[in-house]
């Protein structure tokens, strides 16, 4: 492979990988926080059609994404509050939700399918765009993607590098202890709720508005969601492990199409359907990593066992309990 393939491989990874790595850190800051958001494949959807929406009626790409941040975190907030305050169970109420949102979005969304609208393009950074083979793939990408990198390095910062982190990790694992120290855990958990909410509705303009523009039924977005949730659980509840577990998923998407050109032969379908048991088969991998039997086998191998910790994770402890403070 040349190394301008390989830019391009690359480059169409990143770009790829840009909303589902915005949509998983925006959960991982949920679920940290001890919160189930289980509507991530509609609130994908809504926002998605939300942003595409606003940027086709008013010619703005902020007034897009800023709607639709704004829907994630408005449905994030009936989370909040059914969830958090009223002590509905959270997983039932995000599955609800996911449904409803769902039919909204193609409802609402009708009367734009098949419109041509805005779409972003490449923002090359000036004095870092030439850069060989870093300046293609880095420098040269829409500024969603610029976005997910910067993610990742301060989703993670804030959690194990700042005193909120600590509250927002303390509240996740033990609420009661952390309602003792004089932090309210239900106001934690909703703040948080909304931020992860609103990174959701911004992954979803950045479909509709990027990776693939436009609005349509079917949209092609559908099951991405639910990829999110599972890789956050892939990636241990860690924002650098979880962005990893993005990147592989894109990768394989990408593979895909590039081998479906490769074998016209085979079924395009195959190639399109692939990544998402190849996920479900890691996530079986990193359950049967947990089991006793399999945990005392790797006892007595010191190396594999440190590889194994490495890639494993433990979910908070208090994640989709709801919190009484009497």
């Amino acid at each position: 492979m040349s190394d301008l393939s390989l830019t391009i491989l690359l480059a169409s990874v990143l770009a790829t990988a840009a909303p589902l790595i915005i949509a998983a850190l925006g959960e991982t800051i949920t679920e940290k926080v001890g919160v189930i958001n289980l509507s991530l494949d509609g609130s994908l959807l809504l926002a998605a059609m939300v942003a595409f929406m606003v940027a086709y009626e008013s010619g703005s790409f902020t007034l897009g994404f800023g709607a639709a941040a704004l829907t994630g975190a408005v449905i994030a907030l009936m989370i909040g509050v059914f969830g958090i305050y009223l002590g509905q169970l959270q997983v039932a109420v995000g599955f609800a939700l996911t449904l409803m949102c769902k039919d909204l979005a193609y409802f609402l969304g009708n009367p734009y399918s098949r419109l041509q609208g805005p779409q972003l393009v490449a923002q090359p950074i000036p004095g870092l765009a030439d850069l060989p083979f870093f300046g293609p793939l880095l420098f040269q990408q829409p500024l969603v993607v610029h976005l997910s990198l910067l993610l990742i390095p301060l989703v993670w910062w804030y959690f194990y590098r700042t005193g909120r982190g600590l509250e927002l990790r303390a509240v996740g694992e033990n609420p009661e202890a952390a309602y003792t120290r004089g932090i309210d855990p239900r106001r934690k958990q909703l703040f948080y709720t909304l931020v992860g909410g609103a990174l959701v509705g911004i992954a979803g303009a950045a479909f509709s508005l990027g990776i693939k523009p436009g609005w349509g039924r079917p949209q092609g977005i559908e099951g991405l969601g639910w990829i999110a949730l599972a890789i956050v659980i892939f990636g241990g509840w860690h924002p650098l492990k979880v962005a990893l577990g993005a990147l592989l998923f894109a990768f394989l998407q990408v593979v895909g199409i590039t081998l479906q050109s490769l074998w016209p032969s085979v079924p395009a379908q195959v190639f399109q359907v692939a990544p998402f048991p190849l996920m479900i088969l890691a996530l079986l991998l990193v359950n049967l990593l947990q089991r006793e039997g399999v945990q005392q086998w790797l006892r007595h191998r010191p190396g594999l066992a440190l590889l194994v910790r490495q890639l494993q994770g433990r979910p908070p402890r208090a994640l989709g309990q709801s919190f009484r403070p009497d």
